[in-house]
């Protein structure tokens, strides 16, 4: 599609409106399989990053010398630029592969969670604790039942943080041709034509807060003793 002119009206019905609404309904395919892979990359950038820091939290909190070095590196890896961590990640996984755009999502959330987990552990009262420890609570049992469920809202914080950065973060990754909103935000870039750019970056917010919102609802689920 050759550039178009300077944008029109939201509501117009053209390709110079923000939002041309006839090209929208000859492209929700297009459109509902990008939201289903923006989904995908999210999901599996979290589920890693919580299978990753769960451990390592764990391990920072038990022996504390290590915590040090384990916020460090997380940290370091958070600060680097996401188009440097592609660039430098290409060699070994594939300038435009799954892999890389995986390894670097996933990345981005360890510092969140693992920052999180070991504050939401450390702040387990240690009378209840002592309590539990007192009634025969073996360290597994303790942790399972006890520390984990009294520390969630401060996991489950952490969680709602990087699922929000990751979910702008996967827009980024369209940059190395991965599937997503970002491929519509790219795609409206590059051809000036705002419609596939809207409606990638309005699926994407929106997206955003309902996963923001759908967490913090699970959370009230799980942890029905806290205030609301």
């Amino acid at each position: 599609m050759a550039l178009l002119a300077p944008v029109g009206g939201v509501l117009a019905s053209d390709a110079n409106s923000l939002i041309w609404w006839g090209w929208v309904g000859r492209h929700l395919p297009l459109i509902g399989s990008a939201l289903v892979q923006h989904l995908v990359l999210t999901g599996t950038a979290l589920g890693l990053g919580l299978v990753i820091s769960l451990p390592l939290a764990l391990l920072a909190r038990r022996y504390r010398w290590t915590q040090a070095p384990i916020l460090t590196a997380s940290g370091l890896l958070y600060t680097v630029p996401s188009l440097a961590l592609f660039f430098l990640l290409g060699p070994f996984t594939g300038y435009a592969s799954r892999t890389t755009a995986v390894i670097a999502l996933t990345s981005y959330t360890l510092l969140i969670l693992i920052r999180n987990v070991v504050a939401g552990l450390d702040g387990v009262p240690a009378e209840v604790i002592e309590a539990a420890r007192g009634m025969g609570y073996a360290p597994l049992r303790l942790l399972l039942t006890v520390e984990l469920p009294l520390a969630l809202p401060a996991i489950v914080a952490g969680i709602r943080i990087a699922t929000v950065t990751t979910i702008g973060l996967v827009n980024v990754a369209a940059i190395i041709g991965q599937p997503g909103l970002g491929a519509l935000i790219t795609d409206g870039l590059r051809r000036s034509f705002p419609t596939p750019l809207m409606v990638g970056a309005i699926l994407a917010i929106a997206l955003a807060v309902l996963a923001d919102l759908l967490i913090a609802g699970a959370q009230r689920l799980l942890t029905p003793w806290r205030p609301r």
